[in-house]
């Protein structure tokens, strides 16, 4: 028995995003230098990432990573480049999908993202005790 996906959604449309997203990715002024870092193969990047989302959208089995801990292992990963990040994915959604899977997978992707960015802060904060809001 196989879980439904979250949404309804492609493997080939998972595949134009990725694809399209990094295409813009690579022409981005902030986030462009930062995984010109890091990826240097850009179609095996892109396949992992595919293979996330398809993971988290299609419950497929098919990615074993750790997102945390790349992105905190990266070192020049800053909280402020999530927003800049979901932006441009935001975008990339709503140009290559119907509404509203790009708004399903926006929520989604707002979800992830806002995990990373509180875990790039955790480890970009002052050292002392935590602040309790």
């Amino acid at each position: 028995m196989s879980i439904p996906p979250r949404f309804p959604v492609s493997p080939e449309q998972i595949d134009r995003v990725v694809a399209v997203f990094y295409a813009a990715v690579r022409r981005h002024e902030v986030l462009g230098p930062v995984f010109a870092n890091h990826v240097g193969d850009w179609p095996e990047h892109e396949a992992r990432i595919a293979a996330f989302w398809r993971n988290a959208i299609l419950f497929q089995r098919v990615y074993d990573g750790n997102p945390m801990r790349v992105h905190r292992a990266a070192g020049d990963v800053r909280p402020e480049h999530f927003r800049d990040w979901l932006a441009l994915f935001d975008a990339t959604l709503l140009r290559v999908l119907p509404d509203e899977t790009a708004q399903a997978w926006s929520a989604l992707a707002h979800r992830i993202g806002a995990g990373l960015r509180m875990g790039v802060e955790d480890l970009h904060a002052p050292p002392g005790p935590p602040v309790l809001r």
